[in-house]
């Protein structure tokens, strides 16, 4: 049972008071210790004969109460004419605003209220520290994945740039197909955008988001995009022009070696979309679809093999030709999946935040000769994923999640490739290592955007 509350008062003593005695007490009068238990426990007993002198404030009904009160005060008497009932009469009406005229309109006509501009926000100050700076003889590209902070972030929200906008099946019910699709039109004019902004600070290498075209892969909902390929062929004749490269990521559910044969269906349906993008864009070799092995189901080999079948037998020969596999952090090493890719000359992207977790026997430095030459006969420009763990990371599921940045680049890293930074900072990684490297010009209005103090802590505690 709860405990009882105790006064606070030193100068009253609190007597213990049943229930019963409390019913009983509302017919005869009551010492200040009683009084003082009766109040402790809540209201006081109706009838109540307080102690000569002494006078307690009448509550304040609750607003329930009120009404009931005002109800019964309001209603009619037996021979009363009113046609009201009790209700009606006590709810007064409302006043009604009378629009503003202007000279020249009808009475039925109103002057529209005006919102006032906001003034716009003076642009941020901020304090950029300096990096410690590094050596390195790499030549290559990096690259970020999908999202820019500094256009997802402007404000007005209106005015943010992204390519990921979405929605759901029941949004597909109530607004319709074609109100999605426009979404993806919508995330292919902000592509041209990212693409537009990569070029002016310095990166040539970004991989699209994967939500571009919502439910285009779906079974039911899915579509084609050849709505939108006008607005793609754009995208796809800038990019080639600055000589920049654009890659995709389908997600953990393109599962080719799933032992369910929808599953399996499903990720067809899905790289034949990102394909089709691609394709749509007009992009060269070097536009790949990166996807991992995806489970194991208790039998690796038997998955593997199912994962050659799929790509052998239900693959299209374009998606195929685009396809590249990529070592993952639980189920596939890279030396699991080295064989199979020399089977099917299949390109092999080295992850080294991945091996770290899921080691190979093999060292890093052999598994990317044998990984690069595969790219080289297929005359697709090798590319590596890095990515750090987060500071103070010690479980596996912890060890997983990415760091907010990288601070330094692989020893192994070949000169002449293309490394796709995987940062929660997104370009901000990127920037962040041209400038230790000295890989690029910096813009310093490219830097450290959003709240000056807290990135100020973030570059800080890096």
């Amino acid at each position: 049972m709860p405990r009882r509350k105790e006064s606070t008062d030193p100068g009253v003593e609190v007597k213990r008071v049943t229930r019963g005695e409390s019913a009983a007490l509302a017919v005869q009068p009551v010492d200040l210790s009683t009084l003082a238990e009766l109040a402790l426990r809540g209201p006081l007993p109706e009838g109540l004969i307080l102690p000569e002198g002494i006078t307690l404030p009448t509550p304040s009904p609750s607003p329930i109460k009120r009404k009931r009160r005002a109800a019964v005060a309001h209603e009619p008497h037996p021979d009363s004419e009113s046609d009201l009932t009790p209700l009606e009469e006590e709810v007064p009406k409302k006043r009604k605003r009378k629009a503003r005229k202007v000279a020249g309109q009808g009475e039925d006509e109103a002057t529209p209220k005006v919102r006032r501009a906001r003034p716009p926000k003076p642009e941020p100050v901020y304090v950029i520290p300096d990096v410690e700076k590094k050596q390195t003889t790499f030549k290559g590209r990096l690259g970020y994945a999908c999202l820019n902070t500094i256009l997802r972030s402007k404000k007005p929200a209106s005015e943010a740039t992204f390519c990921s906008r979405t929605a759901r099946i029941d949004t597909i019910k109530k607004n319709g197909i074609e109100w999605v699709k426009e979404l993806g039109r919508q995330n292919v004019k902000d592509l041209l955008k990212l693409v537009e902004w990569n070029e002016e600070n310095n990166i040539r290498f970004m991989r699209m988001s994967s939500e571009m075209f919502p439910f285009a892969s779906h079974p039911k909902y899915g579509y084609t995009l050849e709505y939108c390929a006008e607005e793609l062929k754009a995208v796809g004749d800038l990019a080639n022009k600055l000589g920049h490269r654009l890659t995709t990521h389908p997600g953990q559910f393109t599962q080719l070696g799933s032992p369910k044969d929808e599953v399996v269906a499903n990720a067809v349906r899905d790289l034949t979309y990102h394909c089709e993008m691609i394709d749509r864009m007009g992009l060269g070799k070097d536009s790949v679809m990166i996807i991992h092995g995806g489970g194991t189901y208790g039998d690796k080999p038997a998955a593997l093999a199912r994962i050659r079948r799929s790509v052998t037998e239900l693959l299209p020969r374009n998606v195929r030709e685009r396809l590249v596999f990529e070592n993952d952090e639980m189920c596939y090493s890279a030396e699991d999946l080295l064989p199979l890719c020399e089977e099917l000359n299949i390109p092999l992207v080295f992850d080294y935040h991945h091996d770290w977790i899921n080691p190979s026997s093999i060292p890093p430095a052999e598994i990317i000769r044998q990984a690069n030459a595969i790219f080289e006969r297929r005359g697709i420009k090798p590319k590596q994923h890095l990515s750090e763990p987060r500071p103070g990371a010690e479980t596996i599921m912890e060890r997983r999640a990415h760091a907010d940045r990288c601070q330094k680049l692989p020893d192994d890293l070949p000169d002449d490739m293309d490394l796709m930074i995987e940062a929660k900072d997104k370009e901000q990684a990127v920037l962040h290592l041209y400038r230790m490297y000295g890989l690029q010009p910096v813009i310093h209005g490219a830097c450290f955007h959003g709240n000056p103090l807290l990135m100020l802590s973030k570059l800080l505690n890096l």
